[in-house]
């Protein structure tokens, strides 16, 4: 069970933020007590049936006091796994449950301390309903592999970054970020190569730290992509404190950019361009003008190839 355990935790960190999880029913956590979770994503209703996140949080507040004294180590880890369950598109209709020895932990370690004040462990809460770690799939702070590939350890730099403060990274980084204007040519177009392109609705600029800014934006049209774009509000990742190039909530634009390992992102020298129907058009036609490059070089590949068979026969 182990080495499965350990392929699905692995996995959360790859899908933290994969666009096809994220896309459908995936949000990012705003639950303040689960923001420094090893996943950021989750879905709602949660294990405790809360239909929405600002519910989870008013509940889960209950035991705020409890996780500060640190009656268990364990036990922000357990409340987050049930008030925000990790969101991937394998469990997405039934996400995954935190295991039954970690509720069992954390239990142990703050039920003392509760019934001093007359509270007994919470129902809602109950060790025997969850899962048992070698006999199903479920959660738990060993089942987490941090050490990540270095080609995504950037969307990862804030774990590195304990005790920063959100408010300190907006009035000492926002203020810095200076986005290159990329003008919309055919001569960038053909150098750029971009694999997205949606017309789309800015509908908010998520900040949860200093290395993370996730732009939501509503697709109204995918032009172009390598892989299928709903038609629904969806994460534009930024890789760095910067949102370049910038966007503002209900900005109806055309976005010019790339996909990585399934996910959608907004990178300095990508293009943004306010929607205008002509943008459509002119789109289409460095489009053609791209694949007739690409059919072209492709030729000339060829062409070379059986130039260099004949020489050899």
């Amino acid at each position: 069970a182990l080495p499965i355990l350990t392929a699905f935790a692995a996995l959360f960190l790859w899908m933290r933020f994969d666009l096809g999880v994220y896309a459908a029913t995936c949000e990012p956590i705003r639950i303040p007590m689960c923001k420094n979770m090893p996943w950021n994503i989750t879905r709602m209703p949660n294990h405790l049936h809360h239909s929405t996140q600002e519910n989870a949080i008013l509940a889960i507040e209950q035991y705020e006091e409890l996780v500060n004294i640190n009656c268990s180590p364990v036990l922000g880890f357990f409340l987050c796994a049930m008030y925000s369950p990790i969101c991937t598109l394998e469990f997405l209709h039934d996400p995954i449950k935190p295991c039954k020895s970690l509720c069992q932990r954390a239990k142990d370690g703050c039920e003392p301390l509760m019934k001093r004040y007359n509270h007994s462990w919470p129902e809602s809460l109950a060790c025997d309903d969850l899962p048992v770690y070698d006999r199903g799939v479920c959660i738990s702070p060993e089942a987490i592999v941090t050490d990540l590939p270095e080609d995504v350890k950037w969307a990862d730099e804030r774990m590195a970054q304990e005790g920063s403060n959100e408010n300190d990274c907006k009035s000492s980084n926002i203020g810095r970020c200076r986005c290159k204007k990329i003008k919309p040519t055919l001569t960038t177009y053909l150098s750029k190569n971009y694999n997205y392109i949606i017309h789309a609705k800015v509908k908010g600029v998520i900040r949860s730290n200093c290395n993370e800014v996730v732009t939501v934006v509503e697709v109204k049209e995918t032009l172009k992509a390598s892989t299928t774009i709903p038609r629904t509000q969806v994460p534009l990742f930024t890789n760095s404190s910067c949102q370049c190039p910038q966007l503002l909530p209900n900005q109806d634009v055309l976005i010019m950019c790339y996909e990585w390992h399934s996910r959608l992102m907004l990178l300095e020298g990508c293009l943004v361009e306010k929607w205008k129907d002509q943008l459509n058009k002119r789109f289409k036609r460095w489009e053609q003008r791209l694949q007739e490059q690409v059919r072209t070089t492709h030729g000339k590949i060829l062409n070379s190839g059986r130039t260099g068979r004949r020489s050899e026969e």
